[in-house]
């Protein structure tokens, strides 16, 4: 197998993982919360979004939190950012990246930021354009690459020309994401290649929701094209708001887990992986919706 020989996992639990919770969750859990995944060896954490309040109420403190961190030398700090206010609030945080996103799916587009995608990279191209004068990186993460929930089966063609946009306003990297977790190892496959066609291999990561229990095998289906850039959440947490149905992210346990097996490097701490994402879970109320989680503290007690 021509797998890569390591992956850079970026913890998106902070932010996509939270930000449905109906429940309100402390900034100082969320402060917690990234202190543990870093000690835990992440290197890359998405840690809140500078969305109006009034949309993602959960994400309200995100001032807050940025403030809150102690920042490791070697860690960098993510923040999700919907457009030039949003940019502006989130600057004085000092991120080391931003992210914009996009999706494949002009319906999808409609019900998440209520404008076509064209109109969405129009929108964030002085965003992308402000942050790479203040020396910010940018990633755009293109959501819905091989499925909708209002369109069905999204084609590979929608994916690279949304990846085309974003390259056109000079985003750097971007993530290739099944937000409903329909897709397979084929489609995935696809989707991936389809924005291979503007990206280099090191400029594309996978982000996989586990709807359908297929993350991993689609996780492996990207290793397999040579993709070493990956996003997972924590515990499992996440879900889409505007995607009814749709569970988390791959949990990062999981992920770490496969690849442990597979051979290929995280710099990850599978144990204290798994304790950071216990202690998310308990602040929630509920168990980590990870399988190697839940084996590795049973297996403890």
């Amino acid at each position: 197998m021509n797998f890569p020989n390591r992956v850079q996992i970026i913890d998106v639990g902070p932010r996509d993982g939270l930000q449905n919770e109906k429940q309100p969750v402390p900034a100082a859990v969320k402060i917690e919360l990234v202190h543990r995944l870093q000690q835990a060896g992440l290197t890359e954490i998405e840690v809140t979004s500078f969305v109006s309040p009034k949309w993602v109420p959960q994400m309200g403190d995100n001032a807050e939190v940025m403030a809150g961190i102690t920042r490791q030398p070697g860690v960098h700090y993510s923040v999700l950012v919907p457009n030039l206010k949003g940019w502006e609030a989130a600057v004085a945080s000092k991120p080391d990246e931003i992210v914009v996103f996009g999706a494949a799916s002009e319906a999808f587009s409609q019900k998440n930021i209520n404008c076509s995608i064209a109109e969405s990279i129009e929108r964030f191209a002085p965003v992308v354009e402000a942050a790479l004068a203040a020396g910010i990186r940018v990633r755009g993460a293109m959501s819905c690459t091989v499925g909708c929930p209002y369109e069905g089966e999204v084609a590979p063609e929608r994916v690279g020309m949304l990846a085309g946009l974003m390259k056109g306003i000079g985003v750097q990297r971007v993530d290739v994401a099944d937000t409903i977790g329909v897709g397979t190892p084929i489609k995935v496959q696809r989707a991936i290649e389809a924005t291979l066609a503007h990206f280099d291999i090191d400029q594309v990561s996978g982000h996989f929701h586990d709807t359908y229990g297929q993350a991993l095998s689609n996780t492996y289906a990207a290793l397999e094209l040579g993709i070493w850039n990956f996003q997972s959440s924590v515990a499992g947490l996440g879900g889409c708001p505007y995607a009814k149905g749709a569970t988390g992210n791959v949990a990062t346990e999981d992920l770490v887990y496969l690849l442990q097996g597979l051979g290929i490097p995280t710099g990850i701490d599978l144990d204290r992986l798994v304790d950071a994402g216990a202690y998310i879970s308990a602040a929630l109320g509920r168990k980590p919706n990870s399988r190697v989680a839940t084996a590795i503290l049973n297996k403890r007690n």
